[in-house]
């Protein structure tokens, strides 16, 4: 059937309430032909994937058939948070039951405050919350009841209204409306007598304490969301562009491929593009966490949503709408969001049988209470008790909530999670593989080392080099013209160069005659000394010298990023061995391992040899983490047990890895694997919080050792407590 998969979209469900709605709508669709989907409670989101012959609208027709709604969601907009009815009309509903819910319990549990006919006063405050304010969960429990299912709803609609029904029967049927009534409050079951007994601080009490929960619950899981929505918003709404050498203001979702536009100071960078007039420093803390700006000219690529802190620069778009780095960092995150983690569909499986076990339970408690004591009043407090405290909600939130959390906080500091079963590869590594070239070092080769014969003066020998190799693309030849100019300042012009295939260049310089290479037959013993050494520190030396006489040596090396061998002492922090794995040879490898404080080193390989090199230390028994930014690891990051692709690297690699570090920063490796553990440990937190929670709540329910209304407030709490468990996540550092 897969292969009969088309398509695949994302809809909006509303109507949920809780995580037991969410496995009806996912296990509704599921049953139609060839349909494949995910439904997450926490985002309110469904992830179908639909074969050929089916359309949307009958996916959507589906949802709506099951008693939710369902609609394909609108463009993502960069503007500020809207507002949100929903949680606006909660927090009314809220205020107006809790208002009218405080006297009732009050006058319920405090027999000093109870005067004669209280409980009609009582009864008028508690029927609008009884009714109104518990309107929701009747709502939501009457369209499952017409679908023949049930959710949390049920259990909350039917234990408030029996409630509500029972004191109705006993104030217009029994003694309970006679004036002088008093009634204590328990916090057991009680025996009393069931005429002159009511519950509206029940009916009341649970219905304000179940929509505080529910308000604090949708508060926090649009907190929860706001990274994402923050990421979305950083790019820039206008932007300048170059129309036939003029400067035309258009809304930057109409650039296209190709467009020249303007960049000023303090301006925000509009789309992916190459520098292609001017020079500035790029701010592009707000995307990738790196505080230090970094410097750009003609030829440098710009991200997105980055803020130029420098001069003015024109950029040519190269990448706009959903192909820009902003947009697939957001699709990454979101994706995240919206899977589900192995134990989140063991959490549903439990939450989609809960409810009807439950009712079954309160049937039974009923039954049992009556049949050993024969007390109606009893029987029916303990039943309510089971309906009201077994709600499944933190079972249903116990993932999703941390997972949004986690994978936002993430996107804030750089590190995008590909997904939820990620983070359970993050728990069980052990060795952490190294790519060199990118990775661990800069990837550009630099000046390291300047020798030169005794009398000879190094900044003439550095003057002269660099001279001739800036006429030369040659990276070592780059790598010496870069440096001879930071050394010594500006740099004449060379004359007459050639380029020796091989060897080196040749040139005239200030009237010399200058070479640069393996041009010189003999070198002075000295020279010859520093050459060797140099070479077996794994770097590449180069003589120069002018004149036919060779004055002095050159050392050009991949430079180690500076923040490197701190990152290594964190990954080992973590318990993870470091190994490098390079093409490169021996002597280069081992000279970086030794500088970053790596012991293994796995050197001079091909880059489908990476894969094996990886599966080696897979077959001893290793876990391994992969962190690669070339197309030469995009293999090796998909066979390792986890993926790290560097932000700055390729598209491939970047595309084969479970986690991108959108910074060049290796010390973001560990930091991404400490979010990935410090998420998933607050899962098994919540998770075990949930479970506990309704595995030991239901039978002190059930053996009559809990007031109905201490239930409400439990079941409430439980929730709050798992929402705000994962808010602080928000907090990592």
């Amino acid at each position: 059937m897969a292969s009969l998969i088309a398509s695949e979209v994302e809809l909006v469900i509303g109507g949920m309430t809780c995580a037991s709605c969410a496995a009806r709508v996912e296990k509704k669709l599921n049953r139609m032909d060839g349909v494949s989907a995910t439904v997450n409670y926490a985002t309110e989101k469904a992830r179908v994937s639909y074969p050929a012959g089916v359309e949307v609208a009958d996916l959507i027709a589906t949802v709506v058939k099951t008693g939710y709604t369902a609609e394909e969601p609108a463009p993502p907009v960069a503007e500020e948070t809207p507002a949100d009815p929903e949680l606006d009309s909660l927090r009314q509903r809220l205020l107006v039951s809790a208002l009218l819910a405080v006297p009732v319990v009050l006058l319920s549990m405090v027999p000093a405050l109870q005067f004669d006919n209280w409980q009609w006063l009582a009864l008028t405050l508690a029927s609008p919350v009884a009714v109104w304010g518990g309107w929701p969960f009747h709502r939501a429990a009457w369209t499952n009841a017409r679908h023949a299912a049930a959710t949390m709803d049920t259990l909350v609609s039917v234990g408030t209204l029996a409630a509500f029904g029972w004191s109705l029967w006993a104030l217009f049927f029994g003694d309970a409306g006679m004036p002088g009534m008093r009634e204590r409050f328990e916090f057991t079951v009680g025996g009393m007598d069931g005429a002159s007994t009511i519950y509206l601080e029940v009916a009341a009490g649970v219905v304000a304490f179940l929509l505080l929960g529910r308000y604090l619950e949708a508060r926090a899981k649009r907190r929860a969301g706001a990274a994402l929505r923050a990421l979305m918003e950083l790019g820039a709404k206008d932007v300048s562009v170059l129309r036939d050498g003029r400067e035309v203001r258009i809304p930057a979702d109409r650039l296209a491929v190709g467009d020249r536009f303007v960049v000023r100071p303090g301006e925000k960078i509009a789309t992916d593009g190459t520098v292609v007039e001017g020079a500035s420093a790029v701010d592009a803390s707000l995307l990738t966490g790196e505080s230090v700006p970094v410097d750009v000219g003609v030829g440098d690529t710009v991200t997105g949503a980055t803020v130029n802190a420098g001069g003015r620069i024109v950029v040519a778009a190269t990448r706009v709408g959903a192909d820009t780095r902003l947009a697939r960092m957001a699709k990454l995150v979101e994706d995240a969001q919206n899977g589900k983690a192995e134990v989140q569909r063991l959490a549903d499986r439990v939450s989609a049988v809960f409810v009807p076990v439950v009712i079954a339970i309160a049937v039974a408690t009923f039954g049992g209470w009556l049949g050993a004591t024969g007390d109606t009043v009893a029987a029916f407090t303990a039943a309510v008790a089971v309906l009201i405290i077994a709600c499944p909600c933190a079972l249903g939130l116990a993932t999703p909530t941390a997972l949004m959390v986690g994978t936002g906080r993430g996107a804030q500091l750089g590190i995008l999670i590909k997904g939820p079963e990620v983070l359970e590869s993050t728990r069980r590594v052990d060795t952490v593989v190294l790519d060199k070239t990118g990775t661990v070092t800069t990837g550009r080769m630099t000046l390291q080392e300047v020798y030169v014969v005794e009398g000879a003066d190094e900044k003439q020998v550095l003057r002269l080099a660099g001279a001739l190799e800036h006429a030369s693309e040659h990276p070592v030849a780059r790598a010496v013209a870069l440096g001879a100019e930071e050394r010594v300042g500006p740099l004449p012009e060379a004359e007459e160069f050639a380029n020796v295939p091989g060897k080196g260049v040749r040139g005239r310089v200030e009237g010399h005659e200058v070479a640069v290479g393996r041009l010189f037959e003999v070198l002075p013993a000295e020279l010859a000394r520093a050459k060797q050494e140099a070479e077996r520190g794994g770097r590449t030396a180069v003589a120069v010298g002018w004149d036919g006489v060779a004055r002095g040596v050159l050392a050009v090396a991949d430079s180690v990023k500076e923040t490197s061998a701190e990152a290594v002492r964190s990954l080992r922090a973590l318990g993870l061995t470091p190994v490098l794995l390079t093409g490169d040879n021996r002597a280069v490898a081992e000279s970086v391992a030794r500088a970053v404080g790596v012991a293994e080193v796995i050197a001079e390989v091909l880059p489908e040899e990476k894969v094996d090199a990886v599966r080696r230390l897979q077959r001893e028994g290793r876990v391994v983490a992969m962190v690669g930014d070339g197309v030469n690891d995009a293999a090796a990051l998909a066979a390792a047990d986890l993926g790290l692709a560097m932000g700055t690297g390729t598209d491939a690699a970047i595309e084969a890895g479970d986690l991108t570090l959108v910074r060049g920063d290796l010390r973001v490796a560990a930091d991404a694997i400490r979010l990935s553990r410090r998420t998933l440990a607050t899962i098994r937190g919540n998770l075990v919080w949930a479970f506990g929670y309704n595995v030991a709540a239901l039978p002190l329910a059930a053996a009559g050792l809990l007031n109905p209304m201490i239930a409400g407030a439990a079941m409430a709490f439980s929730s709050v407590f798992v929402v705000t468990n994962s808010l602080r996540l928000r907090t990592f550092r």
